[in-house]
């Protein structure tokens, strides 16, 4: 729908944003911002730079140090790589340009921009759905993880991912998919790509990991079971211990599927019911959506990397310069 634009007095037209303005032609950044727009865009870029050193620390200790090459912390590289794209590109092309702008002006810059952002978005969604197919060989079928997953195996994950992710990315730019914007005569085709772009980008990746996650979390639970039963007579310290064990898997299982579906499942379900409707949604809400995607990729390396000793132990070497002491690639991380 078009844009519900004000005519002042002097032929002007109103801000519709914080930051920009728009004279029917061209939306620039205002010239006279506001303390509140300059504050705004001094946390985004905050969050973009976190974004990139947490993100950077991870793609680093994973390559430098051989402690870390394992098949898991592939695919914890291939979602920090996508993670960096996101930070380095994503948050400097919305910051510039907004969502916003895009949705009622667009131009080459805004289909980058949204390649971009669909391509790199759903790249980190399916490494974290194949981080959950790792760990679930890992907890549920131990004995067969390391013929099931194997360098090739995670090679072949990480490829099908990115591609999956570029096709859809370019997919929806070529169809000319615009989010936010539908005339009478494109509601069936917006439907349709907003749909599908929900169905292979979020739904299908939250299904299976939620399965994923719940089959790892009853499985955790009867092996601390059966072995707080097999040592229940040995002592009640044993028990405690078995039992701080569980609690922290599950509190690590809760945080990585809560902070995703909460970062993720508002926009989702937002723009998949934008269509359905004839009025424009707020803009401040589809651009507090769109940052609250984003920032999973800042939060990413903390849930995935920090939680673990050798990545930290990693991190210390890196910030301390100590790697450029010496060669350490061979060191013990814990």
């Amino acid at each position: 729908m078009e844009a519900d634009w004000t005519i002042n007095e002097t032929g002007a037209v109103n801000d519709i944003h914080l930051c920009y303005e728009s004279d029917n032609v061209t939306y620039t950044f205002t010239s006279n911002p506001s303390i509140i727009c300059v504050v705004l865009y001094i946390f985004l870029g905050s969050l973009s730079v976190v974004t990139i050193c947490g993100n950077l620390l991870v793609i680093i200790s994973i390559v430098y140090f051989k402690q870390l090459h394992t098949p898991t912390n592939y695919l914890i590289l291939s979602l920090a790589v996508a993670d960096l794209l996101v930070g380095v590109l994503v948050f400097p092309f919305s910051m510039a340009f907004t969502v916003t702008s895009c949705w009622y002006h667009e131009g080459l810059f805004c289909k980058v921009r949204g390649s971009f952002d669909v391509t790199l978005s759903t790249a980190s969604i399916l490494n974290l759905c194949c981080i959950s197919i790792d760990r679930y060989y890992a907890v549920c079928q131990p004995l067969r993880y390391k013929t099931k997953i194997n360098n090739r195996v995670i090679a072949i994950m990480i490829l099908v991912s990115w591609g999956i992710a570029a096709l859809i990315g370019i997919g929806l730019i070529i169809a000319g998919f615009n989010q936010g914007k539908c005339e009478e005569s494109c509601l069936i085709d917006a439907l349709i790509s907003t749909t599908l772009a929900c169905i292979f980008s979020f739904y299908i990746p939250v299904i299976i990991m939620l399965c994923i996650y719940l089959k790892i979390f009853l499985v955790a639970q009867r092996q601390a079971y059966s072995i707080q039963q097999s040592t229940a007579c040995q002592s009640t310290k044993s028990g405690a211990g078995i039992s701080k064990m569980e609690r922290k898997a599950t509190k690590t299982l809760a945080t990585v599927m809560g902070v995703f579906l909460l970062c993720w499942t508002p926009y989702f379900l937002c723009i998949i019911f934008q269509p359905l409707t004839y009025s424009v949604t707020p803009i401040a809400v589809i651009e507090a959506l769109n940052w609250l995607t984003l920032s999973n990729s800042m939060l990413n390396p903390f849930i995935y990397a920090f939680f673990y000793t050798w990545f930290r132990s990693a991190f210390r070497m890196i910030m301390s310069g100590k790697i450029f002491q010496g060669d350490f690639a061979n060191a013990r991380l814990f």
